[in-house]
């Protein structure tokens, strides 16, 4: 099984928060999953939804700051084992291109 999940951890504040969500993607390293971050969020897999949300729990706490907003959308289909990227070179046979502005 592979669970899939969208995470956004980011500190309430005014001024830039990188260096906020650099400590809490980092803080996934510590954990047996692969991420991906773009610049909505962070893409998780991992074998199983324990290890997920131990990983998420990490990244929420490693933000230190007066308020924390994390977001977490999961995707847990257990009966199957289809990674991340699969999802998207599904969708890009569809398109027949990448899935991005500017390709051909």
């Amino acid at each position: 099984m592979t669970v899939i999940a969208l995470l956004s951890v980011a500190p309430v504040k005014e001024e830039s928060m990188a260096a906020d969500v650099a400590k809490a993607v980092a803080a996934l390293d510590e954990f047996d999953v692969e991420y991906e971050t773009n610049p909505m969020g962070t893409v998780v897999e991992a074998d199983d939804v324990d290890t997920l949300l131990d990983a998420v729990a990490a990244a929420h706490k490693a933000v230190d700051a007066d308020r924390v907003s994390t977001f977490l959308k999961i995707d847990d289909k257990r009966t199957s084992d289809r990674r991340a990227q699969e999802k998207v070179e599904a969708v890009e046979r569809e398109l027949g291109r990448e899935a991005r502005s500017g390709t051909e």
